[in-house]
């Protein structure tokens, strides 16, 4: 089964993608920035979904210190984000994020995001 890693304060939210993918992936969880990297260099997930609006350290920073790491840039992350404005899709990528999904998420479409990376 093929590890993602779901980097989410909002305990509702979290839960809620958790529930999505759980009979299809082996799910881990963060609830901050730091969390997430620290798991993501021990537990080496096959993707990464991150929010962008964390608590510690916040996903566009987690997600260049992923990028940066020669042992972990290579996996996808995808930003799920209430980050809606013009701009920020554009700030999401250029923080190294590889795919961006605005909030309130379509189950759909983040299922077909998941296995554009993982299939």
């Amino acid at each position: 089964m093929k590890k993602v890693l779901v980097v989410e304060d909002v305990d509702f939210n979290r839960e809620l993608v958790v529930q999505l993918l759980e009979d299809k992936y082996h799910v881990i969880e963060a609830v901050n920035g730091q969390e997430g990297v620290e798991l993501a260099e021990r537990e080496r997930p096959e993707l990464i979904l991150m929010d962008l609006s964390l608590p510690v350290m916040d996903g566009w920073e987690a997600t260049r210190r992923l990028k940066a790491n020669d042992d972990l840039r290579s996996i996808p992350v995808i930003a799920l984000t209430s980050h809606a404005m013009v701009g920020d899709e554009e700030k999401a990528l250029a923080a190294g994020c590889d795919d961006y999904l605005v909030k309130p998420l379509d189950e759909d479409e983040l299922m077909a995001r998941i296995a554009k990376y993982l299939e």
